[in-house]
């Protein structure tokens, strides 16, 4: 199964509340809803554990993708997540996008 995760900071003209209420009554039920897509998490980056300095970032998404060429073929080119992905845009600015696998 593959990963991929969203490392990003908001827009400067955005909120944290508005892009969290965005999250929780817009992408989390859209991208949930992705047959490919078995979990989906977003993640408020608090603070770094080890030291002072101000995290790299604001936000970390995480997905579980079962079926990770069926999700770039299919998914990821069609209307929903095109939709979705254009209203993400409007909130973060220069999101880094990661695939990933656990190493087993």
């Amino acid at each position: 199964m593959a990963q991929i995760i969203i490392k990003y900071n908001l827009k400067a003209d955005v909120t944290p509340e508005q892009y969290e209420q965005w999250t929780l009554n817009r992408d989390y039920p859209t991208m949930r809803g992705l047959a490919r897509v078995k979990r989906f998490t977003n993640h408020r980056i608090l603070r770094n554990l080890l030291s002072d300095a101000t995290p790299s970032v604001q936000y970390v998404e995480m997905f579980d993708i079962p079926d990770l060429d069926g999700f770039l073929s299919e998914d990821m080119a069609g209307s929903v997540v095109q939709t979705i992905m254009g209203e993400f845009m409007q909130y973060v600015d220069n999101p880094e996008f990661l695939v990933a696998e656990e190493i087993i």
